[in-house]
């Protein structure tokens, strides 16, 4: 059978995405991975290199959104070069489990970065998200944030665990959220609680079914990822 050129299909989305939310071009290269990772029948190791590659595309775009400043640099050829440096520095925050499976991209692109991790639970006598643990870099208020999390449902972790971070003293607009695949619930209610955030996602699907899991979605991330 003979290879047909065909326009991608567009994401899912509701009828207005947040203003801080942003999304990856769609391009044929994307959906195709994101088909892989989609398929139950993927092997773990195909998932899991399907995935990273989709994860460093994330982390790229979120470092499209850090400010720069003017910076000139002579070239080896001796002319001097007007170019741009980034403005302040970054660390990583991943919501335990499956925010670690973004940790290896991060340090693809940015050397040395300093991660921290934040383990949130569902509370069983209030049924809210509950911080269990936190493990934060200590000058972390005077840093960007780029939080880690592969699947924004209902969005009841992320958002716990930004009120975590602005605890400890980081400014709302100096977290950028980043993620695989997003609910438009779960976009909505994120962005309503903290406007002046920024989200950055791979793909908006459909939306929630009853039982609050994503559809189409992949199913559990964490389970794909770790499990053999």
């Amino acid at each position: 059978m003979s290879a047909v050129l065909v326009a991608p299909t567009t994401q899912a989305a509701p009828s207005t995405v947040p203003p801080n939310v942003y999304t990856l071009n769609r391009t044929a290269q994307l959906e195709a991975l994101y088909t892989i990772i989609r398929d139950k029948t993927t092997s773990r190791g195909d998932f899991i290199f399907y995935s990273d590659r989709i994860i460093r595309l994330l982390v790229e775009e979120g470092l499209n959104h850090l400010p720069v400043i003017p910076k000139s640099v002579e070239t080896p050829t001796g002319v001097t070069y007007d170019g741009v440096g980034f403005e302040g520095r970054i660390c990583g925050v991943s919501i335990l489990r499956a925010g670690e499976a973004m940790e290896a991209g991060l340090r693809e692109v940015c050397r040395s970065v300093r991660i921290g991790k934040i383990l949130i639970q569902r509370d069983e006598a209030t049924a809210k998200p509950k911080l269990f643990y936190s493990k934060l870099p200590e000058d972390i208020a005077s840093r960007y944030v780029l939080l880690l999390d592969p699947m924004l449902a209902t969005g009841g972790s992320a958002i716990k665990a930004v009120e975590v971070l602005m605890e400890h003293g980081v400014p709302e607009e100096r977290i950028i959220f980043i993620n695989l695949i997003a609910s438009p619930e779960g976009l909505n209610n994120m962005c309503a609680r903290y406007p002046r955030l920024r989200v950055i996602t791979g793909w908006i699907d459909q939306g929630l079914n009853e039982k609050a899991y994503i559809i189409p979605g992949l199913g559990d991330f964490g389970e794909r990822r770790y499990t053999i």
